[in-house]
């Protein structure tokens, strides 16, 4: 015994000197590692790499190369700039588990007799490049795939589109997924006790051709069991139940009970909730009782915010909401917006673009909403709204409405609701009367008051909108789709008759810190008549699209190189003392050419710019976000659109291209945003339009009050006050150069 009591205390204390050896060694050899910085990887290379790509090897290990921080760095890049730049540098020890991960990573997808050698690396003391040399070899292939336990199970479509096929690798991956599908489709159709065996048989004689086989053992059908819910407060618990849409002695399913999870999410009042059936292994009981618990929120929620653009000036809205208004989780809202607030004092200094006189006049809306979240299925949602709007459209139109709408809702799938609304509100338009000669034909006195006046705007329709993206204010992965369809007629008791669609899809795809956004949108409207037309006129409805269902393209969040609705159809507009005028930025035209409509303006600066809108609209936009800072984030984008008016055909060569930069600030109600763009577009030919004049004719014209003032001093010539044609359209804007083109937008949120 003492003798082997000596043995170990040798040993012992040969292996503690060997560790301290090695203690100490490793301190000297970390201390070097510390005062000598490791190289930077300037490459990872692969070798014999047939079936897969690089970038998905590069993916499978910790050695990464140095590379280019954003598309948007491209041309820094190679002159190694440091902030374009992610850098990487050569960390020894990870190379063997890096070997050893290759080699993990090919036996899983198939390959049992893949090879990687060593890592070979050619360095010097501020550079390295890595390559690693695979020899892939056969792989294994399902060569034949048998399911049992499944001839009897009444569960359709059981077996189809299943991750693995007879013939393609045999992929552990492809297999693990395959057992948790069909033990998932089981699981839904009331055998939540399923299990899964797989098992992949390589005979001796042929390795490389695999039997596979699935063993499906289902249990015993189930059934919801007790179903007990807790924490509710102001909820009852009979809503909760027709919330999530499960009740004892119906077949199990456990997709069911994920979706009754989301369900109660649907009721704003819920914080938290969870389902949770009680499936323990040991105890297999055909009736699995189900626990609801719920965390609510404040019954009330009051919420204020304000912002800032270019196109609206200050804004600021409230609303406050009761989120189980007489119980059963009905919704009561009251909400209230202003905008254009300081844009009649301070409008050139903050919002450049929110118009003058009354287009620069305070906007608002005030609503209340009533939402029922169940009417004969969870799935579903009554809604109803009453508001007063009043709305600016800088330099086309300013509407004020009252109206109510109504929708009935329906999610057909995970963040997708399908809407059908009816929406009738009585609206008075406040416009210049170029904008109903030249957007609709419209020049008569008479026929000009019914448009303005208050007309019933009655549409039917249908909204689909499907959102999976991961962030409602600013989204970095998924995709959103839109479509809407307005119908209005007589029946739907519209005086404007019409048919409107519009679709859009926005794609975000996520590179690291960066995202590329993406988004296409269209619409297009036909007029179908204005029954005011009739009644002022004696005669049949003429074909008018209301102003509001029109297209104006150009802004902040469309095509960004041009300024708020100023893109698309325009004319020119000028008042007849304007042209007459012969001093500077006047017309500098003759009497008797304006009379007779051969007037060419001197200077473009007696000419106004009037959008009439479009009825088919086409626009796309693609920006990538990028980190500048820690908190600032860079974008560049190019936008395309144009909005084409009924007499025109569609052409793409008519597109308008603004390219731009811009920066994003985070903030609690979306990020701000500071954009700059470009326009390419220099003159474009406009026609003009003004008022007609004639000589003054005595004992019929009012001296006083009839002759034009030009310069300061009358002439004898009166305006009719009908609106003309010039003859000859006119060369405008082709003065812009340089800076003149560059177009600033400041405002909340992305810009889609």
């Amino acid at each position: 015994m003492s003798s082997g009591s000596g043995v170990r205390s040798q040993a012992g204390a040969y292996g503690a000197v060997s560790l301290l050896c090695g203690l100490v060694f490793g301190s000297f050899v970390s201390e070097a590692e510390a005062q000598v910085d490791p190289p930077e990887v300037t490459a990872v290379r692969f070798e014999g790499n047939e079936s897969f790509p690089d970038d998905s090897l590069a993916g499978a290990i910790a050695t990464r190369e140095t590379s280019c921080r954003s598309l948007v760095f491209a041309p820094l890049c190679p002159l190694g700039i440091g902030f374009a730049l992610s850098r990487y540098q050569l960390r020894e020890r990870e190379l063997p588990r890096d070997r050893a991960r290759l080699v993990l990573w090919y036996r899983q997808r198939g390959f049992r007799e893949v090879q990687v050698d060593s890592a070979r690396v050619e360095r010097t003391a501020r550079r390295a490049q890595v390559t690693f040399r695979i020899v892939e070899g056969r792989p294994v292939v399902a060569d034949s795939i048998v399911f049992t336990g499944v001839e009897d199970l009444p569960v359709e479509g059981l077996l189809d589109r299943l991750p693995i096929r007879e013939g393609a690798r045999l992929s552990t991956i492809a297999l693990d997924a395959t057992r948790d599908t069909i033990a998932r489709r089981l699981a839904d159709r009331g055998y939540a006790y399923a299990e899964v065996l797989r098992n992949a048989f390589r005979p001796a004689d042929d390795p490389f051709n695999a039997i596979v086989t699935f063993a499906v053992v289902p249990g015993p059908p189930t059934t919801y069991g007790d179903i007990t819910v807790d924490g509710t407060n102001h909820l009852g618990v009979g809503t909760v139940l027709r919330t999530v849409q499960i009740s004892s002695g119906e077949p199990y399913s456990r997709a069911e009970i994920e979706s009754a999870r989301s369900r109660l999410y649907g009721l704003e009042i819920v914080r938290n909730a969870s389902v949770v059936p009680d499936t323990a292994a040991f105890a297999r009981d055909p009736r699995i009782p189900v626990s609801i618990t719920l965390q609510e929120g404040d019954p009330y929620r009051v919420r204020a915010g304000g912002g800032w653009s270019n196109a609206e000036c200050l804004t600021a809205e409230a609303r406050w909401t009761a989120r189980n208004f007489l119980g059963g989780g009905r919704l009561l809202r009251l909400r209230g917006r202003m905008g254009n607030v300081l844009a009649s004092e301070a409008g050139d200094f903050l919002c450049s673009q929110s118009g003058d006189g009354i287009y620069a006049e305070l906007t608002g809306l005030a609503a209340v909403d009533f939402v029922q979240p169940w009417i004969f299925s969870t799935r579903n949602a009554l809604s109803a709204s009453i508001f007063v709007e009043r709305q600016s459209v800088p330099d086309v139109f300013v509407r004020q409405a009252a109206g109510v709408q109504l929708g009935l809702s329906r999610t057909i799938a995970p963040q997708t609701v399908l809407t059908g609304f009816f929406r009738p509100e009585l609206s008075e338009l406040d416009a210049a009367d170029v904008l109903f000669c030249t957007g609709f034909l419209v020049c008569s006195p008479d026929d000009i008051e019914e448009l303005e006046g208050a007309n019933w705007l009655s549409p039917v329709g249908v909204n689909l909108t499907r959102d999976r993206t991961d962030n409602l204010l600013d989204p970095r992965r998924g995709y959103r789709v839109l479509l809407d369809v307005e119908h209005a007629a007589s029946w739907t008791g519209s005086d404007f008759r019409y048919d409107r669609v519009v679709g859009e899809a926005s794609r975000y795809l996520g590179a690291g810190s960066s995202v590329l956004a993406t988004r296409l949108r269209g619409g297009w409207v036909g007029a179908r008549g204005f029954t005011g037309i009739g009644r002022a006129s004696g005669g049949g409805s003429l074909e008018i699209v209301h102003p509001q269902k029109r297209f104006y393209t150009g802004g902040a969040n469309s095509v960004r190189g041009f300024a708020q609705s100023r893109l698309g159809p325009r004319v020119l507009f000028s008042q007849p003392e304007t042209l007459l005028s012969g001093r500077d930025g006047g017309g500098g035209c003759t009497p008797v050419q304006l009379a007779t409509l051969v007037c060419v303006p001197a200077s473009e600066n007696a000419l106004l710019p009037q959008p009439t809108g479009g009825t088919r609209l086409l626009e796309a936009n693609a920006e990538l976000r990028f980190p500048l800072a820690s908190f600032v984030e860079g974008v560049v984008f190019v936008d395309a659109g144009q909005a084409w008016s009924a007499n025109q055909s569609i052409e793409l060569s008519a597109l308008e291209f603004s390219p731009g930069v811009g920066v994003r600030l985070p903030s609690p109600v979306g990020p701000i945003r500071l954009d700059v763009a470009y326009r390419f577009r220099g003159g474009e030919e406009l026609e003009v339009v003004t008022e007609q004049i004639r000589p003054f004719i005595d004992g019929v014209d009012d001296p006083e009050t009839d002759p034009l003032t030009v310069d300061g001093s009358e002439i004898l010539w009166v305006s009719t006050g009908d609106l003309v044609f010039l003859n000859e359209a006119l060369l405008f804007g082709e003065d812009d150069r340089g800076l003149q083109r560059l177009q600033f937008h400041i405002s909340i949120g992305q810009a889609f």
